[in-house]
């Protein structure tokens, strides 16, 4: 049974009503003041994302509504799926399993059609239920925004009694409350990349790792990969670097550990972190980089952007003095047993070389693009022509187990690929 909500499927609804949510006074309702409702760039971005809008608040807070006006702003291609079609009251959600269980379904085959933009409207006011959507979002590679509404009886259980369509009382009312009255916060935050962005820029990566692999010099140094017993005269780094953090290629700001981590509440609080929350950033890529634990991307931040770089990230040790943003990168692959922080880990050695006047020697060009070693396995491939990648500013609410390298459709690891 198809229970999604698109401009479609409600024929009876007269179209002066959507025109209406999108374009009446949108900006000037604070309740619907969201980047991605006003910002057209952000619009436009998240056309080119998979992205779960995962909607939470008390019943009568305006969920519905602005639900609804997602839909509409996104249009076709846009579906919503709603826990009032499954008759799912509020705050039960043992007593509606079965009920769960078809909405789930219905949102997994969405999902599978690689709908762009889905909605989900729910209290979504349970930490295990959150985490089974954030599940099916990792398994079908969508982005999570979640969102509150803005309106100013939100938390007002008095109010809400009157508004809300379930006959609630205060006092239940009151037991879903404290759930929802503080902020959910992300395995981390960042912004996340288009999937465009991503494919251009993994096959970008994927180019320079297989080049690297067949350069004379890179050859010489194999010692630096392989253990001095398995001795090789060639190293195939595409297989090397076997596994990549799950989701879309992102770029980390903020790791929150779901708020456990030291700053994480006093980060996610930050005006500009929650105005920036949802929003499109052009993020610019400098180089690319190989050391013999993970390859990834260096990212050049904007003096915009850097407002949403934390402070003492990129001082690890007590006398590092790198300038603001050094550490900011995309992590392309990690070899066996190694976590993906340690690619910034990595990044921020070849910056501390670099800074003590150390940029490497420059072994020959790829594509026009200057490629540098600076030893210790390390290698440096400084872009001719500088990436620009689109990507959305919001967090991962994952597990973060790493995933394999290779692509989902057939024909394995994308092989046949061109440095930009």
């Amino acid at each position: 049974m198809n229970r999604g909500f698109s401009r479609k499927s409600h024929t009876f609804l007269p179209k002066i009503f959507f025109h209406k949510m999108s374009s009446s006074g949108t900006k000037d309702k604070p309740e619907l003041q969201f980047p991605f409702l006003l910002d057209e760039e952000t619009v436009a971005t998240l056309h080119e994302c998979k992205t779960l809008f995962i909607l939470r608040g008390l019943p009568g807070s305006g969920k519905s509504t602005l639900a609804r006006v997602i839909v509409d702003r996104y249009r076709d291609g846009t579906k919503m799926v709603s826990a009032d079609a499954y008759k799912i009251t509020p705050g039960m959600l043992e007593d509606f399993s079965k009920e769960y269980k078809q909405l789930d379904e219905d949102l997994a085959a969405y999902c599978r059609r690689d709908i762009r933009v889905l909605v989900l409207d729910d209290t979504n006011h349970d930490r295990k239920r959150l985490e089974q959507l954030f599940e099916m979002a990792d398994q079908y590679q969508y982005q999570v925004v979640l969102v509150e509404p803005k309106t100013a009886w939100r938390l007002d259980c008095a109010q809400l009694k009157e508004k809300n369509q379930w006959q609630l009382s205060a006092d239940d009312l009151k037991k879903l409350k404290p759930a929802l009255e503080k902020d959910f916060l992300p395995l981390y935050f960042g912004w996340f990349l288009t999937r465009k962005s991503s494919e251009i820029l993994r096959k970008a990566g994927q180019a320079f790792l297989d080049e690297l692999s067949n350069h004379k010099a890179f050859k010489k140094e194999l010692r630096h990969f392989v253990p001095s017993d398995e001795p090789r005269e060639k190293l195939d780094l595409v297989a090397y670097f076997g596994k990549r953090p799950p989701g879309v290629l992102h770029c980390t700001t903020k790791f929150c550990d779901y708020g456990k981590a030291p700053g994480a509440d006093e980060y996610a609080q930050q005006d500009v972190v929650k105005k920036s929350y949802g929003k499109a950033f052009t993020l610019t890529i400098s180089d690319l980089f190989v050391t013999p634990k993970t390859t990834g991307a260096r990212v050049e931040l904007t003096e915009q952007e850097l407002l949403l770089w934390p402070s003492d990230v990129d001082k690890p040790l007590p006398s590092d003095n790198l300038p603001r943003g050094s550490r900011a990168h995309i992590t392309l692959g990690c070899a066996s047993d190694v976590e993906a922080v340690q690619t910034g880990l990595d990044l921020l050695e070849i910056v501390r070389q670099e800074k003590g006047g150390n940029r490497g020697e420059e072994v020959g060009e790829l594509h026009r693009s200057k490629l540098c070693s600076l030893g210790n396995g390390r290698w440096v491939l400084h872009l001719a022509k500088k990436m620009e990648v689109k990507a959305i500013f919001t967090g991962y609410y994952g597990k973060g187990k790493p995933v394999p390298t290779q692509s989902s459709r057939k024909g394995g690891a994308l092989q046949s690929c061109t440095i930009i």
